[in-house]
């Protein structure tokens, strides 16, 4: 049997004696060499997903947590990489205050602790904020907090780090109120809470400067602030509100933190409320008549509530007679605040009173009954 080397040489002697020949044997001859050099081949392999490169980070201190908050990108972004993004890494590095502010990727990555790995699920992308809460436990002894997060894919590539958040937590932070109650109105509805009896860290007197009143109108819908400056009782009213509405209300301290901004404490218990109006309106007042000899005019004040649906005026000749018995004069609701009565007779005295009706249904007292002779 020929050796590969004593083939090529056999090959490159016919082609040098047979040209017409020659094209045919040098396609043999370059496959051999490959055959001979490659092996055997393999299928493609599919490129590696890369993640997603830096991520900007942001994060405050409430109570004894520090919340930290970073934006999700689109899945598959056209922005240089391909999103294959698994979970959320969170790192943690406390270092003392007179630590330099700088530091590489290197050092922290070497000294820093992994807090959490948060799982990226499909409806994650493309969220406006995503978040950890780091609940922290104080040792008495200032330090600084610098935090970082990377992306990971399912194959386990960690992309670069975000930028590093840094924050001096502060200890002297009030606990969360506690006991908040509500008693509801017709105009408004009154919150009660108790005040926390120490700070976070354990220490007294409590650093309080004021609280922060929140609403909601769902479990899942983002607490609105109510208060435009912080509130320094332990009681609050909540004027702008409507009923056949659910509302969800909690209450936070504020104290003074180390850089002498307010940091909010934890929440107090979530009060829900279903608002149903069940509160009648205030009798009609202010009434007056006007009579000419064929009809007696009606005009009133309207009613300080703001859900009135309208009126009802009543009438009578004898008023010594129960009311529940005088004649209606208005079959519907009418919402201005007069009305002119033309069935009347020249000579006759006609007693009337007023009453309000708002738009849950619940009618007022009647007003103070008011008369006037047809001249």
């Amino acid at each position: 049997m020929l050796s590969l080397n004593q083939l090529n040489f056999s090959l490159l002697s016919i082609l040098h004696k047979q040209p017409r020949i020659k094209a045919l044997l040098t396609c043999i001859t370059i496959g051999l060499f490959i055959a001979a050099g490659c092996g055997k081949r393999k299928p493609p392999l599919p490129p590696n997903e890369r993640v997603v490169q830096r991520v900007e980070t942001e994060g405050f201190q409430r109570g004894n947590q520090v919340i930290i908050s970073w934006k999700m990108p689109a899945r598959n972004a056209p922005i240089g990489s391909v999103l294959n993004i698994a979970r959320v890494d969170v790192y943690r590095l406390a270092e003392p205050l007179n630590s330099p502010q700088t530091l590489s990727e290197e050092e922290f990555a070497s000294r820093s602790l992994l807090v959490a790995a948060i799982p990226v699920r499909e409806n994650n992308f493309g969220l406006k904020m995503m978040s950890y809460t780091d609940t922290l436990e104080f040792a008495g002894q200032p330090a600084r907090l610098r935090y970082s997060i990377r992306f990971v894919n399912s194959s386990g590539q960690k992309a670069a780090f975000s930028n590093f958040f840094l924050l001096e937590p502060a200890s002297r932070v009030a606990s969360a109120p506690s006991s908040l109650s509500a008693i509801v109105s017709q105009v408004a509805t009154e919150l009660k809470w108790s005040a926390p009896s120490a700070n976070v860290d354990g220490t007294t007197p409590v650093n309080i400067i004021g609280y922060n009143i929140y609403r909601s109108g769902s479990k899942t819908e983002p607490a609105k602030l109510l208060n435009k400056s912080p509130v320094t009782g332990n009681e609050f009213e909540d004027r702008f509100f409507e009923f056949g509405k659910t509302y969800y209300y909690f209450v936070r301290a504020l104290s003074l933190g180390t850089d002498s901004q307010p940091i909010e404490s934890g929440e107090s218990n979530i009060v829900e409320l279903a608002l149903i109006d069940t509160f009648a309106p205030s009798a009609p007042a202010a009434i007056t008549l006007a009579a000419t000899p064929t009809t007696i005019s009606i005009f009133f004040a309207i009613n300080p509530e703001t859900d009135i649906a309208g009126y009802r005026i009543y009438r009578s000749t004898d008023p010594k007679k129960p009311k529940p018995e005088w004649d209606l004069l208005t079959k519907d609701l009418i919402t201005a605040n007069t009305f002119q009565d033309d069935r009347v007779v020249s000579g006759a005295t006609y007693f009337y009173y007023i009453t309000a009706t708002d738009k849950a249904g619940n009618v007022s007292e009647p007003s103070e009954a008011v008369s006037e002779t047809v001249p």
